[in-house]
């Protein structure tokens, strides 16, 4: 995925500090550290070597990923709605309590309870993956305390990209945006018409443009309407979880370059949605076909996703199997057998009300290669759009999906 964030540590040397606080534990020690450091400076002298003590810095775009190995769970009946906190240890969910309560309260430091840096980093990315909406933070920096070479307490220190009263601001906007957005949908909707919703108008509202500034998060999708895969991934949870609906940003490869999409729980089932991929113009910018939204990527298994997606996650993911809110099964577009003539009468409706397009999804490989055969080779569209002179289609081998636009 172009642009999306890599991911790397930078590490620099700040100080390692030898204290003889016997009994102290490693919370007490943290928030006393600031109180007492001149007065120990003054008992021991040129013991204190407050110049080495470990400062890491983690960024959200320069993290290099070690690939592991994929990791799936089977779900418990009823996860919480954040889901990538559901998934972690009880330490671990600990530290994302401390992570988050830090950045929403625009805590400048605060002390954590684990000297474990990954578990932090962790913590931190589930954190992110729940909450699509933290705009004024790119990342963290951690500082290390020791006492006789042994690790004795850690600092959280997010990196915001603006001040507070900057923050408050933008969120105004960002609300405003969103209610106009949103005003087209309501919470007693069902879970498959919200998602739906929250795929089209983000879709038709919203352009890919990796130039856009503030592209990896909300900001340049509600107040600049142009954004990458990191942002529509973050708005489309944004605006689920507004209207009730449990998601979560998952990352991961997509055509070889890093990606960003989400995890929704549709009626209790767990499917993958790709909003980025929905927009035409995304798989298809050289098209001289207006912009328009393709389904392939709404709710679908993990087996349909692993197709085009690589999955690499910090959390393990569920096995996403059901079909019932995939969009073509929904609205009647999805074939397990071959039917000529129910395909070619959704074609007909297409093109009777007046142009647009119309995309199909079928089972297997066979039957989409059929239907590519007969609608498009052997042209027997024709036979059900009256006096039609010229068609654009396009072709979705992984996903089995025909579209045909009528120009």
């Amino acid at each position: 995925m172009r642009n999306l964030l890599k991911r790397t540590f930078l590490s620099v040397l700040s100080a390692l500090l030898f204290l003889q606080l016997w009994g102290c534990s490693t919370k007490e020690f943290a928030e006393t550290f600031s109180r007492i450091e001149n007065s120990i400076k003054e008992e021991i002298g040129s013991e204190y070597r407050g110049a080495e003590d470990t400062q890491a810095v983690w960024e959200d775009a320069d993290i290099e990923k070690k690939p592991e190995e994929e990791t799936k769970v089977s779900l418990a009946e009823n996860f919480g709605v954040n889901y990538a906190y559901s998934t972690l240890d009880e330490e671990t969910r600990i530290v994302y309590d401390e992570v988050l309560d830090a950045i929403l309260s625009h805590e400048e430091e605060v002390s954590v309870s684990t000297v474990d840096t990954k578990i932090l980093e962790n913590a931190y990315k589930a954190v992110c993956a729940d909450y699509g909406g933290l705009f004024w933070v790119s990342g963290y920096v951690y500082t290390q305390y020791t006492r006789g070479g042994k690790l004795v307490g850690m600092d959280f220190t997010p990196k915001y990209t603006m001040s507070h009263e900057e923050r408050i601001g933008i969120q105004e906007q960002i609300d405003d945006s969103v209610e106009e957005l949103l005003a087209g949908i309501s919470v007693s909707n069902s879970d498959y018409e919200k998602a739906k919703y929250v795929f089209e108008i983000l879709i038709q509202n919203v352009d890919y443009d990796a130039s856009m500034e503030n592209n990896q998060n909300i900001i340049s999708v509600f107040l600049s309407r142009a954004t990458v895969c990191q942002g529509y991934a973050c708005a489309t949870q944004y605006l689920l979880n507004k209207l009730g609906v449990p998601s979560t940003i998952v990352t991961g490869t997509a055509e070889g370059e890093s990606h960003a999409w989400n995890l929704v729980r549709l009626d209790g089932n767990y499917y993958y949605m790709d909003t980025t991929w929905g927009n035409s113009r995304y798989l298809d910018d050289s098209s001289q076909i207006e912009k328009y939204v393709n389904y392939s990527y709404l709710a679908v298994t993990s087996e349909e996703i692993s197709r085009t997606h690589v999955l690499d996650s910090s959390f393990p993911l569920p096995e996403c199997t059901s079909m019932e809110n995939n969009y073509f099964v929904r609205e009647g577009k999805y074939f397990t057998e071959w039917n000529p003539e129910n395909v070619g009468s959704l074609f007909a409706q297409a093109w009777s009300q007046g142009g647009g397009g119309m995309s199909v999804k079928f089972s297997s490989p066979e039957l989409y290669q059929q239907a590519i055969q007969y609608f498009i080779a052997d042209q027997h569209i024709a036979d059900y759009c009256e006096k039609i002179s010229s068609i654009y289609y396009l072709e979705d081998p992984e996903q089995y999906v025909l579209t045909i636009n009528f120009v």
